[in-house]
């Protein structure tokens, strides 16, 4: 059989056939079943071709690879499926999202596929641990470890220098000269011991009463706490000048304590200790605290209550930023702070005042207090020591006080006074520095808006009036028929927009924009306020507004309905001040004329 008549049948043709001499046994036919059978000799030679496909190729990258040994293209992935039916790679997992770009968006990314004003955010899972020792780290050193990769953020000269060293893992040899340096520090106390004597010296010696090392260190001098010399007789002059200074002394103690009918300042400690172990002072915020959620809400159970005022409590402040104590003024003229985080127990009691405390307000960094009474006496106190910086007094009774909210304002003192000024004293020199007299009424609120530039004030005369911050002039007055008096104010967290508890028993809200419009579509209402003063106040993320009311109950509204969102029976009698925890976001503090501070 030739090679034309392979191809003719089709069949397989091998070259060692076509060299073989031909079959010997012919195929021979059964007449039983009609088939032909033949041998393996005889059977029709075939030709091998490579196979061919038609198909196109596709990427079948997504398909569950079951083959072991195949590896998936990097490809990214979906991110609006839910289920992935492979082990992708960690490429494909962080590969950014792919697809036609948006032509109006500047990074691209379609309306849809955001969940954040500058993209779309993930969630990342990352421990407590691992967070905070990051967090820290950042605070302390300046650098820290991106979660998203294997590299660092933050200041990279200090992490070369310092080795990559995080707060949590020291090391050793910083461990060993920290040890060492606390060994001389305590040895050179001792009076004898020089520096190189000291690296010598165990420091459980110094510590053992009976070593010598002890005796050296804690023995007297006979002669120690004598004064030098002998103390003389005062000669004529000197005596003459002692007089002279004792007089005028008592005369300006006489002139200051007029309007303070004798009253001495003085405070009381009722902590354990003033410092604790490391030497930090007891209104050290905790270093741990920080904000767990942004989302705030609505408190369900009385958590504590602090009872300490004999009468009325008038206004609570929580400590700025942290929140772990609580200033409160009363109407038994004095002013408590409470510890909230640990023991609830009083730490201090301010006692200055000979009439009922009206108002109180924190410095920024919580290190300060201001305090106006009846008294017709504004203090200054230093939250630590409770003793107090500077008294400021014009004779008239100060119904609000606040500090202009600026870093370097901090010295500057606004006060809304009875005889319907507002007063500027800068607390540096004690000099009164503005008078901004304008309002027909005693003045009730000063609230800073526009970056403090600005603020506003609402007073009896039943308007609101909006100063630029140094200048005396009003820039907008807002007074209409239908407005009643205004006794709290407060500033939404947005900074657009302001809160007014209106005496006819409602809340209003203005713009704090160039216009301060009164916002017609938000107003909160259910509440019965008529004659009282209480203050209005904001959740930390702005989705609430709270009041209490004049039957003891604080009522909590949600910001974008204007809906009644909940109602706590609170105190015995009026709930006059609430306060939302800066941190804890479904903490608040409320306080009332019952005497009680209630923690929710």
């Amino acid at each position: 059989m030739d090679l034309l008549q392979a191809y003719a049948e089709g069949g397989e043709f091998d070259i060692d056939d076509a060299n073989s001499p031909p079959p010997q046994n012919p195929p021979t036919t059964t007449d039983a079943d009609d088939t032909t059978t033949s041998s393996p000799d005889s059977s029709p030679m075939r030709l091998s071709l490579p196979s061919k496909s038609s198909a196109p190729k596709v990427d079948d990258t997504m398909l569950a690879l079951t083959v072991t040994g195949n590896k998936a293209q990097s490809k990214p992935l979906d991110p609006t499926q839910h289920m992935v039916s492979f082990n992708p790679t960690y490429d494909q997992l962080w590969a950014p999202i792919y697809g036609p770009a948006h032509p109006y968006a500047k990074d691209g990314i379609a309306q849809g596929l955001r969940n954040h004003k500058l993209g779309f955010v993930e969630d990342a899972s990352i421990e407590p641990f691992v967070f905070d020792e990051q967090y820290n780290t950042f605070y302390k050193y300046g650098y820290a470890a991106d979660p998203s990769g294997n590299n660092f953020v933050g200041d990279l000269d200090k992490l070369q220098e310092s080795g990559a060293v995080s707060v949590y893992n020291i090391p050793q040899n910083e461990q060993k000269r920290r040890r060492i340096e606390k060994k001389k520090e305590k040895l050179e106390k001792l009076g004898e011991v020089d520096g190189e004597e000291a690296g010598d010296m165990d420091v459980s010696e110094v510590d053992n009463p009976a070593t010598e090392a002890w005796i050296r260190k804690n023995s007297k001098s006979p002669w120690a706490g004598k004064r030098e010399g002998v103390g003389g007789e005062l000669t004529e002059e000197q005596k003459k000048y002692a007089e002279e200074y004792a007089k005028k002394k008592g005369e300006g103690e006489n002139e200051g304590g007029k309007s303070n009918a004798g009253m001495a300042d003085k405070s009381t400690f009722h902590g354990k200790e003033e410092r604790d172990y490391q030497g930090r002072s007891w209104i050290a915020p905790p270093k741990d605290a920080k904000a767990s959620n942004d989302h705030c809400y609505t408190p369900k159970r009385l958590v504590h209550t602090w009872s300490g005022h004999t009468k009325g409590v008038s206004a609570i402040r929580f400590f700025p930023k942290h929140g772990h104590l609580l200033l409160s003024a009363g109407m038994d003229t004095k002013v408590k702070i409470w510890d909230v985080y640990n023991s609830g127990k009083c730490m201090r009691t301010y006692m200055g005042h000979s009439k009922a405390v009206r108002d109180i307000w924190f410095s920024n960094d919580g290190s300060k207090f201001l305090t106006a009474s009846y008294d017709k006496n504004i203090k200054y106190w230093d939250t630590e020591t409770g003793q107090v910086i500077s008294t400021f007094s014009t004779g008239k009774i100060p119904y609000v006080v606040r500090l202009n909210p600026d870093e370097d304002k901090q010295n500057v003192l606004l006060a809304g006074m009875s005889d319907k000024k507002i007063v500027q004293w800068d607390m540096n020199t004690g000099q009164i520095t503005q008078e901004y007299d304008q309002h027909l009424g005693a003045v009730n609120t000063i609230t800073f808006v526009d970056n403090n530039r600005r603020f506003v004030t609402s007073s009896d005369d039943k308007s609101l009036r909006v100063w630029e911050f140094g200048i005396p002039v009003v820039i907008k007055y807002i007074s209409e028929p239908h407005m009643h008096s205004m006794p709290s104010i407060a500033l939404h967290p947005n900074s657009n927009w302001l809160a007014a508890q209106s005496l006819d028993n409602q809340i209003l809200i203005y713009s704090t924009r160039e216009r301060f419009q009164l916002n017609k579509k938000k107003r909160f209402a259910g509440h019965i306020v008529a004659g009282y003063a209480c203050q209005v106040n904001f959740s930390p993320d702005g989705r609430f507004v709270m009041s209490g009311d004049g039957e003891g109950r604080c009522w909590f509204w949600d910001w974008k309905s204007c809906r009644v969102f909940k109602t706590l029976k609170c105190h015995e009698g009026v709930c006059i001040g609430c306060e939302w925890h800066p941190l804890e976001q479904s903490k608040v503090a409320t306080c009332g004329w019952d005497g009680q501070i209630k923690y929710w």
